[in-house]
Order: C-alpha cells, then sequence, then structure tokens
C-alpha cells in the first residue's frame, strides 16, 4: 500500500506534503483486525532450508521462465486484515474465482500470451519505528498449499522497516522450496520513521539482495527461475536506480509501479519508472476502493486493454 498520491511523489520528494498527505491514512499495523495472530509468528530459525532428496523430484516446475509465454495478474493483501487489500476481503475460495475472471479479461486483451494468477501476500509488515509483524507462519502455508492445488502463484511481499534489505529476503528465502513462491521488497517502508518518511533502498543493496537470492537457489537445490519484484512510485525508493542489475541467471527482477491515483498520473508514475532501462521487465499495480475512510484508490481504474497500452507493457499486474 502506498501512503502517498503518486502526482506528490514525482514532484521530487516534497516532505512537508507527505507528512500532511500522511496524516489521512491509517498505519498499517492497525489494519490489522487480529494483532495477536498476525505477530504470533516468531523467527524461523532454519535461514537456509536444504531440500532433502526425496522432496526435490516432487518441487519441479515444467517452465523454468514463467514470463517467457506468459504474463501474471495478482491479488494483494493480508489475508488477516480486511484493509490492507482485497485478499482479506473474501475467502480464499472467493478470491480464486474472483481472479480467474480478472485474469480472462486480461488474457482477451493480450494477444495470446498465456495468463498466470497469483496471490501477492504481504510477508512482513512494518510497524511503528521500523518494526516489523510477521506473517503467521500456519496461515501462509496453507494459502501456499491451496494455491499449489490450483496452480496459483504466490509472491511474498516484504517491507522491511528499519532491517536490512539481506535479512528481510532472508527471512522468506525457505519459502522458496514450494515451486509456486516467489518474492518482493517494498522499499516505501525501509524506515525507522514510516508514515512520516518514504524509505529507500541503494541499487547495492538490491543487487547483493539478487546475489544473495541467486546462490540460495543455486546451493539449495531450488528448482526454476524465480521472481523479485521491486516496488517503486517515488524517486527516492530506489537510490543510484541507474545501477541496479537486471543479469541474474536464476533471479528475474521485475520494477513495479505502485501508487494509486487518476489514470494521468498513473501513466506518468509508470513513464518514470520505464526510465530505468536497465530493469526491462515491468509490473503495474492497480488500487480498488476498499471503502476506508482516507485510503486511496485509482479513479477512474484502468482497463486491461488500458494497461497493455503502457510503454513497456507491463507483465505482471496486481490488484490492491
Amino acid at each position: 500500500m502506498s501512503a502517498l498520491n503518486v502526482d506528490e511523489s514525482l514532484s521530487g520528494g516534497n516532505n512537508a506534503a507527505f507528512e500532511a498527505a500522511a496524516g489521512n491514512f491509517r498505519f498499517p499495523s492497525l489494519y490489522f483486525t487480529n494483532y495477536l495472530t498476525a505477530m504470533s509468528s516468531q523467527a524461523d530459525s532454519r535461514l537456509y532450508w536444504a531440500s532433502a532428496e526425496e522432496e526435490s523430484t516432487e518441487l519441479e516446475i515444467e517452465d523454468p521462465s514463467i514470463l517467457l509465454n506468459n504474463d501474471i495478474v495478482a491479488f494483494y493483501g493480508h489475508p488477516s486484515s480486511r484493509n490492507m487489500g482485497i485478499l482479506g476481503r473474501y475467502s480464499i475460495e472467493e478470491l480464486d474465482d474472483m481472479l480467474g475472471k480478472v485474469a480472462a479479461e486480461y488474457a482477451a486483451a493480450n494477444g495470446g500470451r498465456g495468463i498466470r494468477r497469483a496471490f501477492y501476500i504481504i510477508f512482513g509488515t512494518v510497524w511503528p519505528e521500523g518494526e516489523i509483524g510477521i506473517i503467521n507462519e500456519a496461515l501462509l502455508t496453507r494459502w501456499i498449499q491451496y494455491s499449489l492445488e490450483h496452480d496459483i502463484l504466490v509472491f511474498l511481499d516484504h517491507q522491511m522497516g528499519r532491517y536490512d534489505p539481506i535479512d528481510s529476503l532472508r527471512r522468506m528465502l525457505p519459502w522458496l522450496r514450494y515451486p509456486n513462491v516467489h518474492l518482493a521488497l517494498d522499499p516505501e517502508w525501509r524506515t525507522r520513521r514510516p508514515m512520516k518518511e518514504i524509505g529507500t533502498i541503494t541499487a547495492d543493496e538490491l543487487n547483493r539482495v539478487q546475489q544473495v537470492m541467486e546462490n540460495y537457489i543455486l546451493e539449495n537445490g531450488v528448482f526454476g527461475e524465480r521472481l523479485l519484484v521491486i516496488h517503486q512510485f517515488n524517486w527516492r525508493m530506489i537510490a543510484n536506480r541507474e545501477q541496479v542489475k537486471s543479469d541474474f541467471n536464476q533471479v528475474r527482477l521485475v520494477h513495479c509501479a505502485d501508487g494509486f491515483g487518476t489514470p494521468s498520473v498513473k501513466r506518468d508514475s509508470y513513464a518514470f519508472n520505464a526510465l530505468a532501462r536497465n530493469i526491462p521487465i515491468k509490473g503495474f499495480k492497480l488500487f480498488y476502493d476498499s471503502g476506508l475512510p482516507g485510503a486511496g484508490y485509482d479513479y477512474p481504474l484502468l482497463s486491461p486493454a488500458d494497461v497493455y497500452a503502457l510503454n513497456p507493457r507491463p507483465y505482471l499486474i496486481m490488484y490492491q
């Protein structure tokens, strides 16, 4: 979720305007309907999971390059929160059906490419002073298992808070044992002062994150190319952006335009991300009207044809 409207974000980082706007939004941690459940999961001691021989034959995927012939359409949110995205507002079975209908609309507009559906789950949620709440492990396992059984991809999104991006990534790496799981980082919240300033990740940090992820994949027998999504709607969210690498063999970096607004604001935000040609694979995020007072949304919502008309075309499209 983005705390600042995109048109303000592109103005060069007016911090006073950002702080004023932030007052209109609830802190992400307050979106939770069950604080204790969300905070109950403790750090997984197995930071470097290694697949057992008998498991590895069960986890193969057919196409190691998902984006070669497919686009991805995803629903975003936290299963425990009605107000952090669409994933928390319906049952997983209802979401499966709803996502299928949206995917069909994109399939009708994408010129014959395949469509893969995905659940984009907030794995680490920022709390005051940059602390992080990790999703309940049993809850996440249920969602991943359901997704495996219904041909749905899963993205795990970490907001990082005050923590190092590599440490945040390592917290998610064990979940790559599931062949449908991919990862994401949201620099907006990589700060000790969330809702008061927009966070930052540097190009060097992002490059090291990709290297750590690739090393883990190779060293632990993880099958297939995995996607790593990085969000951006403000110039400061990725420092030295022109130095970001996107040539790793097993990690495919996806640069996602975040933030809500009018169609013109959305297109301007995407155009800003499109300038980063060193990260050629793009994503695009859209926002439903949640009905939550003060929460931003897209109006009117761009159609699949509108989304595909963006230049360059996005390969990952998600709805919050």
